[in-house]
């Protein structure tokens, strides 16, 4: 068989495969646009989200720094069950809450947040 009509079969083949799979019963619906799917506006609504309440804060000597900038939006629970990094990785951790994420960190306290953090969850 020559190279030229094996290609032409290959070509077959796939459009057997490729075909049925449009006339699939809902189909049409993956294939119709968004603009005609779409008869109702989005609507956005208020809802109201309970967040569980904790007065833990971060225990021991030089957590004054960690507990006024980063309870705002961490539990110290989840703070202290992160795996143990080293000094680079907790500095790099504090630095995307920062950049990133743009944690209201005063700039003068990210050294000792990054001291208490590697002291309380360093990695040897």
């Amino acid at each position: 068989m020559s190279t030229q009509r094996l290609s032409r079969l290959h070509s077959a083949r796939a459009l057997t495969f490729i075909i049925p799979a449009f006339l699939i019963p809902g189909a049409a619906a993956l294939l119709t646009p968004a603009a005609t799917v779409a008869d109702k506006p989005f609507v956005f609504q208020s809802v109201h989200v309970t967040l569980p309440e904790s007065d833990r804060t971060f225990p021991g000597p030089g957590a004054e720094a960690i507990n006024n900038n980063c309870l705002a939006c961490h539990s110290a629970g989840m703070v202290l069950n992160q795996p143990a990094m080293t000094q680079a990785a907790w500095q790099a951790e504090v630095n995307k809450m920062v950049s990133a994420y743009k944690a209201p960190a005063a700039a003068a306290d990210v050294p000792a947040i990054v001291s208490y953090l590697v002291k309380t969850k360093g990695a040897s």
